[in-house]
C-alpha cells in the first residue's frame, strides 16, 4: 500500500473501519485490481452517489410539501364512491 493510494488522515481524509461480507470484500478487491483503484476510492464514490440521491429525494419532498395529501383509506373510499372498485 503506497501513501499515494492511501493518504494519511488529514482534514480531507478520515479513517474509518468498515466490515464487509466476505464475498462483497472479494468482489471489491477484484474490481479494485481490475480498475486500478483502491477500495477506499470505490467506497467513497458509492457513498457520494448515495448521498447525492438522498439530496435529490429531500429536494423533491421540499418541492411537494404544499401538495394536498390523501390517506389511503380516503383514496379507496373515493374509488368506491366513483364506482372504480
Amino acid at each position: 500500500m503506497t501513501s499515494q493510494r492511501h493518504p494519511a488522515a488529514t482534514e480531507k481524509h478520515k479513517r474509518a473501519t468498515v466490515y464487509f461480507d466476505a464475498t462483497i470484500h472479494q468482489a471489491l478487491r477484484l474490481k479494485a485490481a481490475a480498475t486500478d483503484r483502491s477500495i477506499s476510492e470505490m467506497v467513497n464514490e458509492a457513498v457520494r452517489v448515495a448521498l447525492a440521491e438522498d439530496a435529490e429525494d429531500l429536494a423533491a419532498f421540499d418541492q411537494r410539501v404544499a401538495e394536498r395529501s390523501d390517506s389511503f383509506e380516503s383514496f379507496v373510499r373515493g374509488l368506491r364512491q366513483r364506482g372504480r372498485i
